[in-house]
């Protein structure tokens, strides 16, 4: 392809560093906030593969990697919205957003 200056490697190993990032971040964070901030990072690098493999696939004018990473976008803002929603619902009765002293899912 003519005009694309960036390998498709080059898209790839900057999304599994955010992954990486994001990984690491919900696994080590013990605020609820900063776990959810680890998973949108996640999800980010999952767009940005589903970006570079639509932009360098065989049929880049059928726009399905965008249709996808779109879609992706709007699960990612209710899921964000949702676990927001459970955090405060949580700080609300435990009066606390760290992961290690919420031990209980009780109403």
């Amino acid at each position: 392809m003519t005009g694309l200056t960036t390998p498709l490697a080059g898209y790839l190993l900057v999304a599994a560093l955010v992954f990486a990032i994001g990984l690491a971040g919900a696994l080590t964070r013990r605020n609820a906030i900063l776990v959810l901030i680890g998973i949108e990072l996640m999800l980010n690098a999952a767009n940005l593969n589903l970006i570079a493999f639509w932009r360098y696939g065989p049929h880049p004018e059928a726009l399905t990697g965008m249709m996808f990473a779109i879609f992706s976008i709007a699960v990612a803002a209710a899921e964000a919205a949702v676990g927001l929603g459970l955090v405060i619902s949580i700080y609300r009765h435990a009066k606390t957003t760290d992961l290690d002293q919420i031990n209980r899912m009780k109403g």
